[in-house]
């Protein structure tokens, strides 16, 4: 797995401290940014995230490229609804030898890992068949339509990935760029920083969060899973009973963060 920060709002804390003043003041807003120095902004900021004021916090977006996860995974992903996707394609991208993940419950138990392997393997090859079957059939077709053959063959295999895709498994490695405003940050990593998440979802989003943490730290100073975020648990009865454990994790990376920062 791969997450790296590929861009985001310059000047993100000055920007949401300049947003939230104009919400209480008369002045102009050059004069309002002009005189928030970086102790102030840190201030007010601190002062914002404490009271939960995050409507001021959709003015900074940050982008991310993630690569070597699931498809498992990024169906979940993608069901944050308030954020832009990029995905690679399964219709225009043929995934002949398709990399894949394998669940470390499942790399670490043989004989699981023997038959998982064996299935990945038997579906490679039933994919690459039909991607040949296909290709073969319409490739035909558009010869018979009187389609010259570069642009039959373009159109042929385009087809051809298309139906092959619906063999593939859940486990098939994919790559993604992610924008997420902070306050969809903010709800995305209440749910998948949480214990309860999937393992490979959270593994993300911890990752999200710590460059989050590099580039607004005093932002992201409470962000977490909900009982960090918020300091409850909502799951009731299917809680995972260390939040405690929880609490001490993230406050020992946003900690490391500052140091290494100081």
């Amino acid at each position: 797995m791969k997450v790296k920060l590929l861009s985001h709002t310059p000047d993100a804390e000055k920007l949401v401290a300049t947003a939230a003043k104009l919400c209480y003041s008369s002045s102009d807003i050059e004069s309002l940014r002009d005189g928030l120095t970086d102790e102030k902004t840190e201030n007010f900021i601190d002062m914002l995230v404490s009271i939960g004021h995050e409507s001021v916090m959709e003015h900074v977006s940050f982008t991310f490229g993630i690569e070597g996860i699931s498809r498992a995974c990024s169906h979940q992903l993608v069901r944050h609804r308030i954020a832009s996707y990029s995905q690679k394609s399964q219709r225009y991208v043929n995934e002949n030898g398709f990399e894949f993940i394998t669940p470390p419950a499942i790399d670490s138990l043989p004989v699981a890992k023997e038959e998982y392997d064996r299935m990945i393997s038997e579906i490679t090859e039933s994919y690459d068949k039909l991607v040949t079957l296909l290709n073969d059939k319409h490739f035909s077709e558009f010869i018979a339509q009187g389609i010259d053959e570069k642009t039959a063959r373009s159109k042929a295999s385009k087809l051809a990935n298309e139906d092959a895709r619906f063999i593939l498994p859940n486990a098939c490695e994919t790559k993604i760029v992610v924008t997420m405003n902070i306050r969809s940050l903010f709800n995305f990593f209440r749910h998948r920083c949480c214990n309860r998440a999937q393992w490979e979802i959270r593994a993300v989003a911890i990752e999200m969060l710590r460059q989050c943490i590099e580039v607004a730290p005093h932002i992201f100073a409470y962000a977490g899973p909900s009982c960090v975020a918020d300091g409850k648990c909502p799951e009731g009865k299917m809680t995972c009973g260390k939040i405690s454990d929880v609490k001490e994790f993230f406050a020992s990376m946003k900690k490391n963060n500052f140091e290494s920062n100081a």
